[in-house]
């Protein structure tokens, strides 16, 4: 059974930093393109940045681009995103997914996925 769990949000200043992790587990982990994606109050879900299988190709919203890093480690089956300079607009709850067979600027395009973690809670705030 895919498994996907977010950790590492909670309460920063504004420009300060956070790191996400996202563990997954019960799949081939090096077989599925992860993106992390957010969701702020009344707004849609968003997607924030995605992955390749080997970690060689990413993707990051327009938004973030410059201040937010993805990365993961195949060995630990572990997706990170390293967000710094955070902005009062970045808060949301964060959610890391999974998918199998598509590209990684198709994930972050589509939000497509075949699993989701249940998000972590990220708020920028003085």
């Amino acid at each position: 059974q895919l498994q996907l769990v977010e950790s590492g949000g909670g309460l920063v200043q504004p420009g300060g930093s956070l790191r996400l992790s996202c563990a997954a587990s019960g799949f081939t982990f090096n077989s599925y393109v992860i993106g992390w994606f957010r969701q702020a109050p009344g707004k849609e879900r968003e997607a924030v940045s995605c992955i390749s299988r080997g970690g060689s190709s990413t993707n990051y919203a327009d938004s973030v681009k410059g201040r937010f890093t993805i990365s993961r480690d195949n060995a630990k089956n572990t997706v990170y995103l390293q967000m710094n300079s955070l902005k009062p607009e970045d808060t949301a709850v964060y959610y890391c997914a999974a998918v199998g067979l598509t590209t990684v600027q198709a994930m972050c395009a589509y939000k497509r996925a075949d699993s989701w973690g249940k998000g972590t809670l990220v708020t920028v705030s003085s």
